[in-house]
């Protein structure tokens, strides 16, 4: 048998990189419309997140000749330290002789989903703990809900009212799916992650416009896994959106619609750290693996999630039609 070069190798490696972060990037929905803010390789796993705060308004006139009294600014510093994350398969060299199935691309594929849904989990849940909260209905708080206080057209309203009074800005890019850090251009909207069970009740209301009857001309088309908007808000759907189970009146499931503003959080990584594939081919495990029985694949990768505004985003829980 021919001996395999490095340079197919590297192609090997390349085929399987690619395959992997293919399936994985588009998954991520809760990042698309964070700042990203990485942190170069070699440096630190903190990251601060600075604002300059606003200043006062000058209502007092001047006196003639009088210099004021003046302003100072002021910032506030959040920090956030970054995480590494990570998981991988083994195969056994018996398994790779009695399989004609491709093992090593499937197991490629299903651990691009694994850390696809990882980092899609840890963004949600620092997002959907959130102190911006809106309760649907006559709810006060998350145990008054019931099924029948269903995300409406006045829910969205009054939620663009809650943002626009907090002056949180609508958003105008997102991070590029594809890429996962180049940003694209989209018309200025405030973006609602929504779950399939919200949506299948936004679409029963008149107000709701599903996306096949949007206008032409939309700056950077349809957003990925946008269904359709109402108001200001064009909603991006999602199975992995937070549901807070059994959490309502009488044990009912509680929806979480997040409604979300320009510059409301930050992820970061660690700059070539973000997501790696690893692959250890049978025959590299010494002294562990004497006989050549195993190789693995698996991934891992540096994230962190910070909320940067709690003004600039909206948590609204309500309940869905059985």
């Amino acid at each position: 048998m021919p001996n395999i070069g490095k340079s197919q190798i590297a192609n090997v490696n390349a085929f399987y990189d690619k395959n992997f972060l293919s399936r994985a990037l588009p998954l991520l929905v809760h990042s698309r419309w964070a700042q990203i803010r990485d942190i170069p390789r070699n440096n630190s796993d903190v990251i601060k997140f600075r604002k300059y705060n606003s200043l006062s308004v000058a209502t007092t006139p001047l006196s003639e000749g009088v210099t004021p009294a003046g302003s100072a600014l002021s910032v506030t510093d959040s920090t956030a330290t970054v995480l590494q994350y990570g998981d991988f398969v083994t195969l056994t060299d018996k398994l790779k002789m009695e399989t004609e199935d491709p093992v090593e691309t499937e197991a490629t594929d299903i651990l691009g989903e694994q850390a696809a849904e990882t980092f899609e989990t840890l963004d949600r849940d620092i997002l959907a703990a959130g102190t911006t909260i809106q309760y649907a209905s006559t709810a006060t708080q998350r145990t008054d809900i019931t099924a029948a206080m269903k995300l409406t057209a006045a829910e969205i309203r009054e939620a663009v009212r809650t943002l626009k009074n907090n002056k949180a800005k609508r958003i105008t890019r997102m991070v590029d799916p594809q890429t996962g850090y180049n940003t694209t251009p989209v018309d200025a909207c405030y973006i609602g992650i929504v779950h399939p069970n919200s949506t299948y009740d936004l679409k029963s209301d008149s107000a709701f416009v599903p996306i096949e009857k949007y206008a032409a001309g939309l700056k950077g088309g349809p957003l990925p896994g946008e269904v359709g908007k109402l108001d200001e808000v064009r909603f991006v759907e999602t199975t992995l959106a937070k549901v807070f189970t059994g959490g309502g009146s009488g044990g009912a499931d509680v929806y979480a619609t997040l409604i979300i503003g320009q510059d409301a959080y930050g992820v970061t990584r660690i700059s070539g750290e973000a997501m790696k594939i690893i692959r250890k081919q049978l025959g590299t495990g010494g002294t562990t693996d004497p006989l050549d029985q195993r190789s693995t694949i698996g991934w891992k990768g540096t994230r962190v999630t910070k909320i940067l505004q709690q003004l600039f985003m909206l948590r609204l829980e309500h309940g869905v039609t059985a």
